[in-house]
């Protein structure tokens, strides 16, 4: 669906929405404005990264915006963003996308339809400003679940498989969202470039590092929790053996003298001795509070 958004306003430019395109809708709108077809191309490429190119005098942009529909089973940037293409001269501004976004109905309503018509290159600022935005919530979000998952491993004992599973698509959300950060730095550095002392962009720079930072430090900690989660799996497995070495060396010499008495031999003197059997519970509890003396002596108790 093809939209003009100015159409109605006094903005002496072109706002062109264009939602779930078709070949023929995009390829109408090219003719129209005169844009380069291997850059339409791209625009209709829903796993594209992000980019910025600049042809003749119009600028191309690729933008992702996270995804709040995203399942917990997603771990591609594809499964966690979806794209946004965008071209902008000085006489129109055209935005591409396959599914509606709330925030550019707003910029519509509080920029267009008040008629407060600024230049297309600073619209393109704001919707960049909200794509950065959209990936604020989702971090809080993973930074909540990692203190969760932190109070799972340091404070209860839990099942070791699904908490490690939490913890990986943790991980791999935080690790995608940082990807696409990271990526998307090429189109702040040519604004920066082309608009070195305009401080909208500065603003976005700004912020576009506090998210980056934010995402780094949660792909860091939860590779540290994952780290210490199999280390503390690793010693409570230990612990249990332990236990179970310290029983097998209490039993075996009391199995051992219990072996010597069950093969029936008809002459054993001791069966026939009136305190044989007191005798062989006696020795039996020496020899079992000697190994508790000696496991003591060694702190292994």
């Amino acid at each position: 669906m093809v939209k003009n958004l100015t159409k109605e306003s006094s903005c002496n430019w072109d706002w062109v929405d264009v939602t779930n395109p078709s070949a023929d809708d995009l390829q109408e709108v090219a003719q129209k404005y005169n844009l380069h077809p291997a850059l339409v191309q791209d625009s209709l490429q829903p796993d594209h990264l992000p980019k910025y190119e600049l042809s003749q005098d119009t600028v191309f942009a690729i933008i992702r915006v996270f995804d709040k529909e995203v399942g917990v089973s997603g771990d591609t940037v594809q499964d966690f963003t979806n794209k946004i293409a965008i071209f902008y001269s000085n006489s129109f501004l055209i935005t591409i996308h396959r599914t509606p976004y709330s925030f550019l109905d707003e910029i519509e309503k509080s920029v267009i339809s008040k008629n407060e018509c600024e230049a297309p290159f600073n619209l393109f600022i704001l919707i960049i400003k909200e794509a950065l935005t959209s990936f604020e919530q989702p971090g809080l979000k993973l930074a909540a679940d990692l203190d969760y998952f932190e109070s799972k491993v340091f404070l209860r004992r839990t099942q070791h498989y699904p908490l490690t599973n939490g913890m990986y698509w943790l991980k791999r959300k935080a690790e995608v969202s940082k990807r696409v950060l990271n990526l998307s730095k090429i189109v702040l550095d040519n604004l920066s470039r082309e608009n070195q002392n305009d401080p909208y962009i500065q603003d976005i720079r700004d912020m576009y590092l506090r998210l980056l930072t934010m995402y780094e430090e949660i792909d860091n900690s939860t590779n540290n929790l994952l780290t210490i989660h199999i280390g503390l799996a690793s010693q409570r497995t230990n612990e249990v053996m332990r236990v179970l070495t310290i029983f097998s060396v209490f039993f075996l010499p009391l199995t051992f003298i219990v072996g010597i008495y069950g093969m029936n031999f008809r002459y054993m003197p001791e069966l026939e001795s009136h305190y044989g059997y007191p005798l062989a519970m006696l020795v039996m509890l020496m020899i079992t509070l000697g190994i508790y003396f000696w496991f003591k002596k060694k702190e292994w108790l």
